[in-house]
């Protein structure tokens, strides 16, 4: 709830400041806004459906030889790698052994989405003056990786580590390395559209550093199960926030 409120607050910010700027711009000239031929950028994400570090962004832009809505438009090309949680994920930590361990929890989600849209230049920097805003619409597929949660059971004096079972008997005593069962996950195809608004906040036009805000609806062939004994499903949303950095080329 707090990552919510939190988008909210800086989407809410951001447009504000978009209002400002605008009424700033409409008095300028507008043959001198910025123009590039391409924009390459990675960043870092968070999400309403993730911890405080989400994944990873690589991002481009390139020009179209058109415009749509009287805009500079670019072609959008996205890769991104997204960890999904359960919201009855909790971690709790033994206070003997230190072990730390999210009970219930059956898999990990991780999520690879390839995008293809269109950035449209709302309101582009002049000279090295102000922020650039576009507008983003994206979609492609949605690749899942559905990973088991290993765990330590204790069994007659024997430890064994092993994919999370709500049937299995035992003691469990913590949680398995994460690098452990990668072998045995499941791929879950789906598909995934957003939208979002892009803020370039760089004093320097080729060395670019910005925010992309905006929200994500995804869909997969069955559902995911994430946590046991909890309701699992095959559609989700998110607000997202991506901080990126990048150069352009003109």
């Amino acid at each position: 709830m707090m990552r919510v409120k939190l988008l909210l607050s800086v989407t809410i910010l951001f447009a504000l400041s978009t209002e400002i700027y605008a009424q700033r711009r409409s008095v300028k000239n507008e043959d001198a806004e910025e123009t590039y031929k391409t924009f390459t950028s990675v960043g870092v994400t968070t999400n309403t459906n993730s911890g405080i570090l989400g994944g990873a962004v690589f991002r481009q832009s390139a020009a179209l030889g058109s415009k749509m809505f009287g805009k500079n438009a670019y072609r959008y090309l996205a890769l991104e790698l997204v960890n999904v949680k359960h919201p009855k994920e909790l971690s709790t930590q033994d206070f003997v052994t230190g072990a730390r361990l999210v009970y219930g929890k059956q898999n990990y989600l991780f999520v690879l989405r390839p995008e293809y849209g269109r950035e449209i230049a709302l309101f582009s920097r002049q000279d090295d003056e102000g922020i650039s805003i576009s507008g983003i619409v994206a979609a492609g597929p949605s690749l899942g990786f559905e990973k088991p949660y290993m765990v330590q059971y204790q069994n007659a004096g024997r430890v064994t580590t092993e994919p999370f079972d709500p049937d299995k008997s035992g003691d469990i005593i913590g949680a398995g390395s994460f690098f452990q069962g990668f072998g045995k996950s499941k791929v879950v195809p789906g598909l995934h559209i957003k939208t979002a608004m892009s803020f370039e906040l760089s004093a320097f036009r080729d060395n670019v550093t910005g925010v992309e805000i905006g929200f994500i609806a995804e869909a997969f062939s069955r559902k995911i199960t994430i946590m046991a004994d909890a309701q699992n499903k095959a559609f989700f949303t998110s607000g997202y926030l991506t901080l990126y950095f990048g150069s352009k080329k003109r």
